[in-house]
């Protein structure tokens, strides 16, 4: 992959210092110069910048350096973003005080949230186009899923950590590399006539798909959010298995192959399990051995559940659904 196009200021000069390090240049000081005092242009050139950056964590661009990674430069100027990120997350979903037992608190709190579901739209109403492109959305994702969740495993104590990897090793395919979700995504998107390749669809996407993939990178990126992080993906597993039914019953309405449709099966089965692994074994545990967690996975559900909202909104007003 190669870097994204820049949306603005912010992601253009980014782009410069990253370009200018690569290949040696005597002017890559005063490039990241520049790069740290530009303003973005808006919250997608901001967004874009963040997720370029967060990239050289995992796979990184066929035209950067990968020892930008640490670069000192580059690192301070994420944490700018992502201090202001944060301050924005945490005053939109900040969560209430969650009663005892955790566990079914937690589903409580997730329950409670009454999002707009883009999954029962493609199931009764999406065109194929409509649906086309929202699986061209969906691609920042799901070719790395589960990959910002692998960050917290280090970060756990014995009974989450074995929890945690239960699950991941069901989302890696259980050894079999077939069976990994995201080549199961790949496969659908072959034979969709969707291009597959990693990042392929960046370019495209609106911002609310950057700040979706950009908050589970920020909590899975660090450590003293491990809370959020899990929450992020508790709130994920449990509201997956039902809106992946109705897609795949979207997509056989719509004639779309079977290939597309066998990923969201997967996840109809899969994620029914996986809520109570992620809700009850994994979070409950993590909050019985630390209860100052308790908020931040709260925290974590919120933010899960309220950019998915963000988005669907988004994609329903572009359609004329709302």
């Amino acid at each position: 992959m190669r870097v994204p196009k820049a949306r603005g200021e912010l992601s253009e000069a980014l782009t410069a210092a990253m370009q200018a390090e690569t290949t040696g240049t005597t002017d890559a000081a005063a490039a990241w110069s520049r790069a740290h005092t530009a303003e973005a242009t808006d919250d997608a050139d901001r967004h874009l910048a963040l997720w370029t950056m967060y990239e050289l964590a995992y796979r990184g661009f066929d035209d950067v350096d990968e020892a930008l990674e640490w670069h000192p430069e580059l690192l301070a100027l994420r944490r700018s973003l992502e201090q202001g990120f944060e301050r924005e997350l945490r005053e939109w979903f900040s969560p209430p005080e969650l009663d005892e037992p955790f566990g079914d608190a937690l589903f409580a709190l997730i329950e409670g949230v009454d999002g707009v579901s883009l999954a029962s739209f493609v199931q009764r109403e999406a065109t194929v186009e409509q649906t086309m492109e929202l699986l061209r959305y969906r691609t920042i994702y799901h070719l790395k899923e589960a990959d910002p969740t692998a960050w917290v495993v280090p970060r756990l104590t014995t009974g989450p950590k074995a929890a945690l990897m239960e699950l991941q090793y069901d989302e890696y395919g259980c050894g079999d590399p077939n069976r990994l979700h995201s080549h199961l995504f790949v496969r659908g998107l072959d034979a969709a006539g969707l291009r597959s390749d990693y990042g392929a669809y960046v370019d495209d996407v609106p911002v609310e798909v950057l700040v979706q993939n950009n908050a589970m990178s920020l909590f899975g990126l660090h450590r003293r959010l491990r809370g959020a992080a899990l929450g992020h993906l508790a709130a994920f597993e449990a509201t997956s298995s039902m809106p992946s039914r109705r897609m795949a019953q979207g997509l056989d309405r719509l004639g779309l192959p079977a290939e597309m449709i066998a990923y969201y099966d997967e996840h109809v089965e899969a994620d029914a399990v996986h809520e109570q692994l992620a809700v009850r074994t994994i979070c409950a545990a993590l909050v019985e051995e630390e209860p100052a967690q308790a908020a931040e996975v709260a925290f974590g559900a919120l933010t899960c559940l309220g950019l998915e909202d963000r988005f669907a909104r988004r994609m329903l007003a572009e359609w004329g659904a709302e």
